[in-house]
C-alpha cells in the first residue's frame, strides 16, 4: 500500500483514456490488480473505476510501453526517491513545487496544489493547472507572498529565461527551509539543464511534473531525508 501525498487526477484520467481497451486486462494481470476491477473497466464506462485503480493501470502501461528512467538520467518519464521540500500549502487553487537534491542531481516537480492529498479545492472553484514550464517561469518570477516564510531570505523577483531558469531552480531549492520528506515519485520531464557552480562542480537540474508522489517506505542513508 502506498501513502500518497500527491496524485494528479487530470494526468491519470488523460492517460488512462488513451490505453487500448484490449490491453487493460493484460496490464491488470501484470500489475496484479483485481480482475473484477478490470472487468468493470472493459465492460462498462471507464469512470466506474477508482482513481487509484486507474493510476495503477496507467503506471503499468507506462512501464510497458515507455522507457521510464531514473531521475539522474531522465527520459520523458522518470522515477526517483528523494528528500523533497514541498512549497505551496497556501491557496488550494495555486501551484505547488517539490524539490530535492541527490548528489549532483537537483529535481524540481511543479504541479497544482489541489492535487495534494487532503488539500483539494472546493467543487465550485475553477481549478487552474500549473503543470507546465510557463507556470514554472511565472512562479520563479513572482513567488506568492504566502510562500515567503518558507525561504531563508526574501525572494527577489526577476524575469526568468530558459537560459537562466536552471539557476533560478537551484536558487529556489537551496533557499527553501521547510523540512524535507523522503518520497518516491513518477514524473513527466519538462526540461533538463546544467549549472556550473563557482567551485567548478556541475549540477544537473531536472524539471518535471509529477503523476504521483508518495511517502517512501525506505529510510535514506544516515536516517535523514
Amino acid at each position: 500500500m502506498r501513502y500518497y501525498l500527491y496524485v494528479s487526477t487530470v494526468k491519470v484520467d488523460m492517460l488512462y483514456e488513451q490505453i487500448p481497451p484490449k490491453l487493460l486486462r493484460r496490464l491488470a494481470v501484470e500489475a496484479r490488480l483485481d480482475l473484477k476491477v478490470v472487468s468493470v473497466a472493459v465492460q462498462s464506462p471507464r469512470a466506474d473505476t477508482s482513481t487509484y485503480d486507474r493510476l495503477d493501470l496507467v503506471e503499468a502501461y507506462l512501464d510497458r510501453e515507455f522507457d521510464v528512467s531514473w531521475m539522474s538520467e531522465p527520459a520523458a518519464w522518470f522515477r526517483g526517491d528523494l528528500g523533497l521540500r514541498i512549497a505551496g500549502y497556501g491557496e488550494a487553487n495555486g501551484p505547488t513545487l517539490m524539490t530535492g537534491r541527490d548528489g549532483d542531481t537537483v529535481v524540481a516537480l511543479i504541479g497544482s496544489a489541489h492535487h495534494l492529498i487532503g488539500y483539494q479545492a472546493s467543487s465550485d472553484m475553477n481549478k487552474v493547472s500549473y503543470s507546465g514550464l510557463p507556470s514554472m517561469f511565472r512562479l520563479l518570477q513572482d513567488i506568492p507572498p504566502e510562500w515567503e516564510y518558507q525561504f531563508n531570505g526574501r525572494w527577489r523577483a526577476r524575469m526568468p529565461s530558459r537560459e537562466s531558469v536552471t539557476h533560478d531552480v537551484l536558487h529556489f531549492a537551496e533557499s527553501l527551509t521547510v523540512p524535507p520528506m523522503y518520497c518516491e515519485f513518477l514524473a513527466r520531464q519538462l526540461m533538463r539543464g546544467t549549472v556550473t557552480r563557482e567551485d567548478g562542480r556541475e549540477l544537473t537540474i531536472v524539471v518535471g511534473t509529477p503523476l504521483y508522489v508518495t511517502m517512501s517506505d525506505q529510510t535514506p542513508e544516515g536516517g535523514e531525508a
